[in-house]
This record gives structure tokens, sequence and C-alpha cells, in this order.
């Protein structure tokens, strides 16, 4: 299965699951190919929550600066609790926070085993 593919999958599995949970939601058109906004946004309540999501199967996870930076910003811009979707084979979704993600030279990273000790799941952050 291709990287686009794989991505659009999963995007697709957590819409559907906020969906479940009572949340209009919208998936960004032209997500995974400009960063000029989060791949999904929920809404209920009056409460918007944004997503940046990614299958990665791999034992980190790197965004390049501009599309971290863009997220933070979108965040600031719209004061939406705002999260970096981590979709893993067999474990399933972490929610990291995009100021969770250490810099480096030319991007942002979390490790697996960084991802686990949040422990972020979707029941802690959704109403």
């Amino acid at each position: 299965m291709n990287r686009y593919s794989k991505g659009a999958r999963s995007e697709r599995e957590l819409l559907n699951t906020l969906y479940g949970k009572g949340y209009s939601v919208i998936r960004s058109a032209g997500s995974g190919v400009n960063s000029l906004s989060p791949d999904l946004l929920a809404i209920k309540d009056g409460k918007g929550i944004a997503f940046e999501c990614k299958a990665w199967d791999r034992d980190s996870l790197a965004l390049e600066k501009e599309q971290l930076e863009a997220l933070i910003e979108w965040q600031r811009n719209t004061k939406m609790d705002t999260y970096v979707a981590w979709r893993m084979n067999i474990h399933g979704w972490f929610f990291i926070k995009p100021e969770e993600m250490r810099s480096n030279a030319r991007t942002y990273t979390v490790t697996k085993k960084e991802a686990m000790a949040i422990s972020r799941g979707l029941e802690s952050i959704t109403l």
C-alpha cells in the first residue's frame, strides 16, 4: 500500500471515530499536499480540535519544520487544541502536542518510546 493510501485510510478511520463520538468532522482539502491547515477538524459543543495525522510505522516520527511551525501558528490563531495524531500499527493512535516534539536542524521529531510515555489517547482529549 502506498504512503498516500495508508495516510488517507488512517485519516478516514480517525474521522469516523470522532464522528461516532458525536463530533462534526472536516477533512481538509489538499491534506498532505500543503501545510496550510491540519488534516482534520473536529467540532462539538462549540469546541474544536485540530489533527495533523500521520500513519508511520517506524521508531520515530519527523515533521518538516515548516509543517510543524504552520501547525503551531494554526493553534495560536484559532485557539483550538491541536495535535499530531500518530497511528502506529498494533498500538493505535497517540496524540502529541506540537510543543512536545523536539527540534533538530531540519525537522521536529518524537520517538515511539516518547509518544508511548506521553500516553495520550483519544478519550483523554475529546468531550
